[in-house]
């Protein structure tokens, strides 16, 4: 934690090193985040080829997006569980498997606007 007194600026720049430090935590122990990490670096420059309207293009990279948005944040309850106590307890289960969950379902969502978007694209008489 930094300096909570911090203000324009030198929050801002806070901030920026606090973030980099979210991301070297969460690359360096989560083998699912550095997977999709390297799958969005593929996908996000097919989905702006894919894409053929701005509508299209901005669905596909922001499921990418969401995807790793919603990985950070279940590695953050994991870690937050796991910090907490190491003893087996049902909430501490639930939140994790929780947290599982909501990644399972914004993988989803992007299976289902690509799987779409692509149909559109490729599959469809136009």
């Amino acid at each position: 934690m930094g300096n909570s007194n911090a203000k324009g600026v030198r929050r801002l720049i806070n901030a920026c090193f606090y973030t980099m430090a979210g991301f070297k935590a969460t690359w360096k122990s989560e083998e699912a985040f550095r997977q999709e990490v390297v799958l969005s670096v593929i996908m996000i420059p097919a989905g702006l080829w894919i894409g053929t309207t701005a509508t299209q293009r901005a669905l596909l990279v922001g499921t990418c997006l969401i995807v790793l948005i919603t990985e950070l944040l279940n590695s953050a309850i994991e870690t937050v569980v796991d910090r907490i106590g190491s003893e087996n307890h049902i909430l501490s289960g639930q939140a994790k498997d929780m947290g599982s969950a909501a990644v399972f379902l914004s993988l989803c969502a992007t299976m289902l606007v690509w799987g779409l978007i692509i149909y559109e694209r490729f599959f469809t008489l136009q």
